[in-house]
């Protein structure tokens, strides 16, 4: 099989009239050719970082979408299913995964729970770690969010490094706000990656000081803007991530789209691709081709170098994708779950209290950092309530792994005005999250939830909607074309209701992500990201 086009040698940042020949799979020659096709051949993209869960996908129909946008490659962290199933969860993706051509690579979970301050479905040790490292199937240590673990010298949490170094595998990092000291030891530990620097001078003092830096462009937390800027300069040591995609989103673009942001800002093309489809591949060893002789072939084809639109992508020199099509066909598999709560009462949702004042989190659009304010409290029959007025809405986070009494909060800036929107997609032992505008609307779309043993939904006075989520609480069983649409409708309820955010439900979500400051909620109470203990919600 012979493709023609024009060659795009990121390696020697030059473009000619050529043809790719491709035998059993590999590249066996890339030549010049005299021919008249304008479009390009370039190595096919690699998202850096990504939870395959977050699309609500299982991963065989997140590569149908995916590879229509030039994707060839992932690097994911199961760690979302793992902390529902465990290592089960794990073994879940790679299995699926093994079964379509676009090409996952795994990384064992460091921190399953995420912390201690919630309640996990399952559990991963040092012990696990071990035997996940030496499994080939698993390429590296996933996201090692403990850091306070490792500044203070944890005795699990170096264990799980070591494994990994023992393996030589790489180790990703999670240090949101890190700096100084800090983060000279965090780096120091082996940790070689971050995807959650959100500003300028944060990313630059890790590039600095050796880190490579992911830039993140998901559903909800948005980096690219503050650290692009960086790339002119720091293309050998960066690289692209989504992290979180929902699928409305991911049908609508991937790793594509930001080489198209970034070209438009001007950007030199080779180092953009450079970023977008070499780094990931060298920095993580990856079994994946970057268009040189006797690799894989793993290319795509597409119209020009601006828009990036993807016209063909090959995996192993298998055409999978043409022009918005998808050649790759649904697999079967086993339906996994870990819900065992039961439904709950109105009066489970009442706080009863006499304080003037309460902590509240401040949620920030496209942000998962927080801020912490104090709020004037509004009390009816002594019951702590929702403030419509004020966009103070009471939150709550429930146990799905077992029957325990609903942690209450407040939050502000979901903008709902009538009803409550929930979800099973609670980052990062996802337990039920639900923000409503009464104890009654709380009530209910929880119990919504449960009912369907996981799912996010919408609810107001005469209307509900649910997009039922029954692998683990976090997948569906659907095709990306089904769930997306889905999504959209449930999106565009929660708007209708008075929203403002631009992805409720993914911002809805990581509100319950303790490792991610500055105030957050678990099932166990209000959470200081910051101090990193709980807190409480009356202020004295």
């Amino acid at each position: 099989m012979n493709v023609k086009g024009n060659i795009v040698d990121i390696f020697n940042g030059t473009i000619f009239k050529g043809e790719v020949e491709v035998k059993a799979g590999k590249i066996i020659d890339i030549r010049t050719s005299d021919h008249a096709i304008e479009t390009y051949i370039l190595p096919g993209f690699v998202d850096a970082h990504i939870h395959i869960e977050s699309s609500m996908l299982v991963p065989s129909e997140f590569a149908k979408i995916a590879l229509v946008h030039g994707t060839v490659a992932t690097v994911s962290d199961p760690h979302e299913i793992a902390n529902v199933l465990g290592v089960q969860g794990v073994e879940f993706m790679i299995e699926n995964g093994k079964k379509v051509p676009l090409k996952f690579n795994f990384g064992a979970p460091s921190c399953v729970p995420a912390t201690s301050f919630e309640s996990a479905g399952a559990i991963i040790d040092a012990e696990d770690i071990q035997l996940m490292m030496e499994n080939p199937d698993i390429k590296y240590l996933a996201e090692m969010m403990n850091y306070p673990g490792v500044l203070m010298d944890d005795e699990e949490v170096l264990k799980k490094i070591q494994h990994a170094k023992n393996n030589n595998k790489p180790i990703d990092g999670h240090a949101p706000g890190l700096q100084g000291t800090d983060i000279t030891k965090y780096i120091a530990a082996g940790i070689a990656t971050d995807h959650e620097c959100f500003s300028y001078k944060e990313a630059l003092e890790k590039l600095q000081k050796g880190m490579k830096v992911i830039i993140r462009e998901g559903s909800a937390a948005k980096n690219f803007e503050a650290l692009i800027d960086l790339l002119p300069d720091h293309y050998n040591n960066m690289m692209f991530c989504s992290d979180d995609k929902h699928p409305d989103d991911l049908l609508l673009g991937h790793i594509n789209q930001l080489c198209e942001r970034a070209v438009a800002k001007g950007m030199d093309v080779f180092k953009v691709l450079q970023v977008a489809c070499v780094n990931p591949v060298k920095h993580y060893d990856l079994e994946v081709g970057l268009m040189q002789k006797g690799d894989p072939a793993d290319f795509i084809v597409v119209e020009d170098l601006e828009k990036f639109k993807v016209l063909e992508t090959y995996v192993n020199g298998a055409l999978v994708a043409k022009n918005g099509n998808s050649f790759v066909k649904a697999v079967d598999f086993e339906i996994l779950n870990n819900f065992k709560t039961d439904k709950k009462k109105v009066q489970d949702f009442e706080l009863k209290s006499t304080s003037k004042k309460i902590r509240v989190i401040e949620a920030l659009d496209g942000e998962l950092v927080t801020n912490q304010i104090e709020v004037n409290s509004l009390i009816k029959d002594g019951n702590l309530v929702s403030n419509t007025e004020t966009d103070v809405l009471k939150m709550t986070v429930v146990n799905r792994y077992k029957n325990s009494k609903p942690s209450i909060a407040f939050i502000k800036n979901f903008g709902i005005k009538e009803g409550a929107i929930a979800s099973s997609v609670g980052h990062d032992s996802h337990n039920i999250i639900a923000v409503g505008v009464s104890d009654e609307d709380l009530c209910k779309a929880v119990n919504l939830i449960i009912a369907n043993k996981g799912g996010i939904c919408a609810i107001r006075s005469k209307e509900e909607k649910i997009l039922p989520l029954p692998i683990a609480g976090i997948m569906s069983d659907l095709s990306g074309e089904e769930i997306g649409k889905a999504y959209a409708a449930l999106d565009t309820m929660a708007k209708e209701m008075g929203s403002t955010l631009r992805a409720p439900y993914m911002s809805l979500s990581f509100m319950a992500l303790l490792v991610i400051p500055s105030l957050k909620l678990s099932d166990k109470g209000l959470f200081d990201g910051t101090s990193f203990q709980f807190t409480s919600l009356e202020v004295c």
